[in-house]
């Protein structure tokens, strides 16, 4: 990175965690060098000093620093808008590892939260000017930090597989078994047990899918992929999960809590998810690797 003279520029500072947040905001400007995120270029345009900003509230670590300064909060986009539907968190979490989180709009006006931000009075009082959040969607137990405190904070109930019961004990709503279950209108929830033994993925519209960490877009691959090195549950019971649930899924947006979000056509996604099922029945069981995380 270039410094710059007056003491202004943008860096990474030593907390980083490498979680991938800054470099899914800021490609280009953000990269992983050394195991861990650098800004590897300064901001030329507005955007990209808008992106950098966005990195810098996201991260969970509050790693990315203007000069000597934190970044302007004047300047937070968070809720960051993806579609006429969906509205990115930010603000993410070290209690789930930085993981994304988002808000899901309804079409009679409430929201749903899937897997949380950080928690703070004012994070909850920003994410509910979108409007009544009325449900609270835990994709898995390494996602539930928060979930109780943000489902009271809105009056919302809060959603978790009984897999991952131990982590959301008091939930207000616990999904069972295998089979798919519609919990709102246009909102069906599959419950997808590999990652660990409740992971949950929601499917809304036939248009979003929220993927919690079973499955993701890949820049190093340029593909869906799956992550076996932290398949906590079992890869077998991933695959398993993947080949009775990846031919009922329709959707436009892959939208998971680690790695890179993507949107592509329905029948282009619906390829690459029978590709995916190929490939992880390739996959063997092995010891979990937490050095070896990739995106």
């Amino acid at each position: 990175m270039t410094e710059d003279p007056a003491g202004a520029a943008w860096h990474v500072d030593h907390r980083c965690t490498n979680c991938d947040v800054a470099r899914q905001l800021a490609p280009g400007l953000v990269a992983e060098i050394g195991g861990r995120s650098s800004v590897v270029r300064q901001p030329r345009t507005d955007a990209e000093e808008k992106a950098l900003h966005a990195a810098a509230f996201a991260c969970p670590t509050r790693s990315i620093r203007h000069g000597m300064r934190a970044p302007d909060p004047a300047l937070d986009p968070f809720p960051l808008r993806l579609s006429e539907h969906v509205h990115l968190c930010g603000h993410n979490s070290r209690h789930t590892a930085g993981a994304n989180s988002y808000l899901l709009r309804r079409p009679a006006g409430n929201l749903m939260m899937i897997d949380t931000p950080r928690w703070s009075p004012g994070l909850a009082a920003r994410y509910a000017g979108l409007g009544p959040i009325t449900d609270v969607l835990l994709t898995h137990r390494d996602h539930a930090a928060h979930g109780r405190r943000y489902a009271d904070r809105f009056g919302a109930r809060l959603w978790i597989h009984e897999g991952d019961l131990a982590a959301a004990p008091d939930a207000d709503r616990v999904l069972r078994g295998t089979e798919p279950i519609e919990i709102a209108d246009g909102v069906t929830a599959h419950p997808l047990p590999g990652h660990t033994e409740g992971s949950v993925l929601y499917l809304a519209d036939e248009t979003y899918c929220f993927s919690g960490d079973s499955f993701y877009w890949s820049r190093t691959d340029g593909d869906v992929a799956v992550v076996e090195s932290v398949t906590w549950y079992s890869i077998t019971e991933l695959t398993a999960s993947l080949a009775r649930t990846a031919p009922r899924l329709r959707f436009e947006w892959l939208l998971p809590g680690h790695g890179d979000r993507k949107r592509l056509p329905a029948d282009e996604f619906a390829r690459r998810m029978r590709d995916l099922t190929a490939r992880a029945r390739r996959l063997s069981p092995r010891p979990i690797d937490f050095t070896a995380l990739r995106w």
